[in-house]
């Protein structure tokens, strides 16, 4: 107990704390807005997280802290246990006080901004239509299927494919659902219920899967590399490695402020399109934008490095810091405990599985058509684009056996993930206008 530290503080100096928010919370006097919403996300998110990560079968199987401070901070507003003011506070705080958008404009940015921008373009060429291969079957079979759960097939793939092949919550689930709410003109909260269920119980899937994949190589090992996507590497596909440059005070600064450029940029094309040029006009979301001109501007290479790295930098800070904080803010307002009990079914979970197997069967075929391993190919682009984000990849990797393809898991949690955003801005229009 002794070793273990939250927020790089001694956990008895954390908890202390804790008890000061509590009893701030029982005298009604938590300050509001930023200050009192933000220590209560961050303190009480990285506890809840700490402890799921250590919860056995939950760390293994359904994507340890991120559930957990999920559910429980659903579980603290369905039960009433939150103040109705705090609860409130908070709300303005993730809402009007933007601390989500301010999360996922650090996300989006510094992911794309600090990947390696030459196996950027070249996983474009064979890569990424993997992970389109994988995205089409799941979305088909889960659709082709939606009846046995009383789903028409737009609401099966918005409410169950999308979220799990979206990348997990704070990549995935949250902005996702903010995309749904701008195009249904439905609570965030009422959509967020729907999408939990089906992120969770998608990751504990994918990471079977993963075990089951490596047990398939052994029976039939022409279809695996044994960790080598490529079935004759060339080296195109090699991540190139380059000196990690500490980051200064002042580079956080130049991330926040990028980072939120490209939102507000976002924002501007959005608006524009929406109101229309001439006849023409296009209804997509702010972040469909904004992973566009991020990913236009790594391509063409038009920011300097220097700019580049502070984003990732600032990217990285921000994950560390404030994800807790974010999902347990994610679960106090846009989660009702209610609505994910009333989802799960058995109908429910073989919709789930059918993505799962959606997945593995597009994302494979399509990569022995460019020259990768099927199984490999099924792990990357299938599986870990249906698992929870960072967490997830580990976990399937671990499973399968196949550590040394995290550069590609990676590619498909910052990059799947964000294609998913914009498929998703694209379709829901399309599915419930």
């Amino acid at each position: 107990m002794k070793d273990i530290k939250i927020l790089g503080m001694k956990l008895p100096i954390v908890l202390l704390i804790a008890v000061v928010i509590v009893v701030a919370i029982a005298l009604g006097v938590l300050p509001s807005g930023m200050v009192g919403a933000f220590l209560f996300l961050m303190v009480f998110g990285e506890i809840l997280n700490l402890i799921g990560n250590n919860t056995p079968i939950v760390k293994t199987f359904l994507g340890g802290g991120p559930i957990v401070v999920i559910l429980v901070g659903s579980f603290l507003v369905y039960k009433k246990i939150l103040p109705e003011a705090d609860v409130e506070s908070i709300g303005t705080f993730m809402n009007a006080g933007g601390f989500l958008d301010f999360y996922i404009a650090a996300l989006i940015t510094g992911s794309i901004l600090g990947m390696n921008r030459k196996l950027l373009i070249k996983a474009a060429i064979r890569y990424l239509p993997c992970i389109i291969g994988g995205v089409a079957a799941a979305l088909g079979l889960v659709a082709i299927f939606a009846g046995i759960a009383g789903y028409t097939p737009g609401e099966a793939i918005a409410y169950i494919g999308i979220p799990i092949m979206g990348g997990g919550m704070g990549a995935g689930a949250v902005p996702i659902s903010k995309v749904f709410e701008s195009a249904l003109n439905i609570p965030a909260a009422q959509i967020m219920s729907k999408l939990v269920p089906a992120v969770a119980l998608g990751n504990a899937m994918a990471i079977v899967a993963g075990g089951l994949l490596d047990k398939l190589g052994k029976i039939k090992p022409s279809l695996t590399g044994n960790g080598q996507l490529m079935r004759i590497d060339d080296g195109s596909l090699v991540e190139e490695k380059k000196e990690e440059r500490k980051m200064e005070l002042v580079d956080y600064g130049k991330g926040i402020v990028v980072a939120t450029a490209f939102f507000t940029f976002g924002a501007i094309i959005a608006t524009i399109l929406k109101n229309g040029i001439g006849p023409i006009k296009i209804d997509i979301h702010t972040y469909a934008w904004m992973i566009v001109s991020v990913a236009i501007a790594k391509a063409t290479n038009i920011i300097p490095e220097n700019i580049q790295e502070a984003c990732a930098g600032w990217y990285q800070f921000v994950a560390k810091n404030f994800t807790a904080a974010l999902l347990l803010g994610i679960g106090i307002e846009y989660t009702d405990l209610g609505d994910i009990i009333a989802a799960l079914s058995p109908q429910y979970f073989v919709l789930v599985l059918l993505v799962i197997i959606g997945a593995i069967l597009g994302s494979g075929f399509i990569g022995r058509l460019v020259g990768f391993y099927p199984i490999e190919a099924a792990i990357t682009a299938g599986l870990c684009m249906a698992n929870m984000g960072g967490t997830g990849d580990v976990a399937v990797l671990t499973a399968s056996k196949r550590m040394e393809l995290m550069p590609f898991a990676q590619i498909s949690s910052r990059l799947g993930g964000a294609f998913i955003i914009f498929l998703a801005s694209i379709l829901v229009p399309i599915f419930f206008g």
